[in-house]
């Protein structure tokens, strides 16, 4: 029998014949950590004064979860992260202002096709929209990380995923991503590796982005796509030379714990309803309901063709008076974009508040904090209770066309319903 993607990648890793349920031992490419940094570092203090970082190329530091500081601990946090960067001579490391860490790994071609990333952050299964194998991992294993330059891995299992036809209009990859998480549910693929298959050269790498990004909601170890002329292109426009990586997919004849086929012609604009992202129900089904706040950004949406898009509905109109509609881009690349075609311009003149590159909303660590009894409506990944800032509010995961059409009219909308 074949190997699957994760097999291979992991195989190469640990310069063995690796296969799922196996323990491996890798020297990951990178490995990512945020404003976590301080506390990650903090249990290897004396370690590090001794024995210094592994490999200073391996650590990606982003700053990004509360950017500005919000206050002095948070100060205090980014201040001791940037005095370990120069301590160590850490060689990737990006400030405030830079992007959400996921977005900056990708962007500045850290993450590459047949390798492998670990981070200290559970969407690191975002970079699988590249054809690259990468996971999250707790605190502890990163800190370990940092000090040896290696760590374990069970291989996982995998589950293929094969996808017919295109997404019609008024649909995207968010409706498509949450359709599967509401078909296999939010435990449907613990530990196991998901494959994507079949008609996804129609997926921009902005939209394989946004899937593979919304892998660990259906509790997957990583979200895979394979290495194609899109990829390549992406890469090539990043200054990723084509001899830079090897591309690795699965076998033909490969073992998966399951198979699933979806056909991207019958897929409608959705909803995750609280407190669960598998609480998926159509948009038109909850069409009506008030919301107080919208919110278009994230590691999930936030590129620029997710603000484009936005943009297109919301030209020309007015964000309703009792809703407030937020923006962050996913990084400073992509808000330059955004500025230069337009589109800040539109979505500031129909109301919008532009937020700097970062996480903060999303979380409900700094800016778009909701109110008890409050609705938000947002293209991020998760809807858990209080994930917003707020226990008694609540968050609906949508589409950044069902955000924009929903925000025009005060109320959940599909957007079918609004594009010409």
């Amino acid at each position: 029998m074949g190997k699957t993607c994760a097999e291979k990648i992991l195989s190469k890793q640990a310069g063995g014949d690796a296969s799922a349920g196996e323990i491996v031992t890798v020297q990951p490419d990178h490995l990512l950590t945020h404003d976590n940094t301080a506390p990650i570092t903090a249990k290897i203090e004396d370690e590090l004064a001794e024995y210094g970082v592994a490999d200073p190329e391996m650590p990606v530091i982003v700053l990004d979860h509360v950017v500005p500081a919000a206050n002095e601990k948070t100060a205090t946090n980014h201040q001791k992260i940037r005095a370990f960067v120069q301590r160590h001579n850490i060689q990737h490391f990006y400030d405030a202002g830079t992007g959400i860490c996921h977005q900056v790994v990708v962007e500045k071609g850290l993450a590459l096709p047949g390798g492998v990333v670990l981070g200290s952050d559970s969407h690191t299964c975002s970079y699988g929209a590249v054809n690259c194998f990468s996971a999250g991992i707790d605190r502890t294993e990163a800190a370990a990380l940092m000090l040896t330059g290696e760590t374990w891995l069970k291989v996982p299992e995998s589950v293929k995923m094969t996808l017919h036809g295109s997404l019609q209009r008024g649909v995207t990859a968010k409706d498509l991503i949450l359709h599967i998480i509401g078909d296999v549910s939010a435990s449907g693929c613990s530990y196991k590796t998901v494959e994507f298959h079949g008609n996804i050269e129609t997926l921009s790498i902005a939209e394989r982005f946004t899937m593979a990004n919304m892998g660990v909601e259906m509790d997957s170890k990583g979200a895979m796509f394979p290495c194609d002329t899109v990829t390549e292109t992406y890469l090539e426009e990043h200054d990723v030379a084509r001899n830079m990586y090897e591309p690795v997919w699965a076998d033909s004849d490969a073992g998966y714990t399951s198979e699933h086929s979806y056909d991207m012609d019958d897929v409608e604009p959705m909803v995750a309803a609280p407190h669960r992202v598998d609480n998926v129900k159509p948009a038109a089904e909850l069409a009506g309901m008030d919301i107080h706040q919208c919110y278009l950004g994230t590691c999930t949406n936030g590129r620029h063709a997710d603000l484009k898009a936005a943009a297109e509905l919301l030209d020309g109109e007015v964000v309703a008076s009792n809703v407030r509609l937020i923006v962050a881009a996913a990084s400073r690349a992509e808000m330059s974009k955004a500025i230069h075609d337009g589109t800040i311009d539109i979505l500031n003149e129909a109301g919008a508040m532009i937020l700097p590159a970062g996480c903060g909303p999303c979380l409900g660590a700094h800016q778009g904090v909701l109110a008890p009894g409050e609705r938000c409506l947002s293209t991020a990944n998760r809807n858990f209770k209080g994930r917003m800032g707020c226990k008694d509010a609540e968050i609906y995961l949508a589409s950044p066309l069902t955000v924009a059409a929903s925000a025009i009219h005060g109320e959940i909308t599909d957007p079918r319903e609004v594009i010409q």
